[in-house]
């Protein structure tokens, strides 16, 4: 816990992590929540985070508090927005809010690895529980900020394995949009873009086998998508 001056001003640190999770009616884009165990909002579901300390960073703890609380590091990570409206929490707290990607693969994996905590639970950005806190208004503007960067960035890479067909793309931009997208026009964006390269391999199945590609990891996460202008 830090403060500053007389009014005792402490300092959180929260994620929003997304990831896309497999249900039978297909992926979904998801958040891991913390069901908080004290009060304030004792049982309520929050997002993970915690105190800044006093010798780190704010990105160190952000990476800090999402492995302790859910044992999970995400594949990218950025400082989303400050929240400091005075009647937030019952003391007066202000809360540097991160957001994050990771890969659906990765999920398990870090979690039986890291012995992760027992509270935490997914659930569907869009059929959301009344959060603690302002919790609730934070995802909506981090769904909002991840469902416009996606239309101009290469920031699904963050949601995919190192290797892929543009069908599984495509289903990425779909699940974050929350839309259909036009096989054929996708793949016309896709042609000639720079931030993918093809690789040898291909993905086998019932049907013709898929070419995989993978990002050209020369090209930035923010440079321009394949859905920009």
């Amino acid at each position: 816990m830090t403060s500053t001056g007389d009014d005792d001003i402490r300092v959180a640190v929260s994620t929003v992590i997304f990831s896309l999770r497999a249900r039978p009616d297909g992926d979904v884009l998801m958040i891991p929540l913390v069901r908080r165990t004290r009060e304030p909002f004792a049982d309520r579901w929050a997002l993970p985070g915690g105190w800044l300390g006093g010798a780190e960073g704010l990105e160190d703890a952000a990476r800090r508090t999402l492995g302790e609380t859910t044992g999970l590091q995400a594949s990218w990570l950025e400082q989303l927005y400050a929240f400091g409206d005075v009647d937030r929490s019952p003391t007066r707290v202000v809360s540097v809010v991160y957001w994050a990607l990771l890969r659906s693969d990765l999920v398990e994996r870090q979690r039986a690895a890291a012995d992760a905590p027992e509270n935490v639970t997914w659930f569907d950005v869009d059929d959301l529980p009344a959060l603690a806190f302002d919790h609730n208004r934070i995802v909506d503007y981090a769904v909002w900020r991840l469902r416009n960067k996606v239309g101009y960035s290469r920031i699904a890479a963050g949601l995919l394995p190192d290797e892929f067909t543009l069908a599984e793309l495509r289903q990425v931009y779909e699940t974050v949009l929350g839309r259909r997208l036009d096989p054929s026009n996708f793949r016309r964006l896709l042609e000639g873009s720079e931030a993918l390269l093809p690789t040898d391999g291909f993905r086998t199945g019932p049907h013709r086998p898929a070419r995989l590609f993978r990002y050209n990891a020369d090209v930035e996460m923010a440079d321009r998508g394949p859905l920009s202008a």
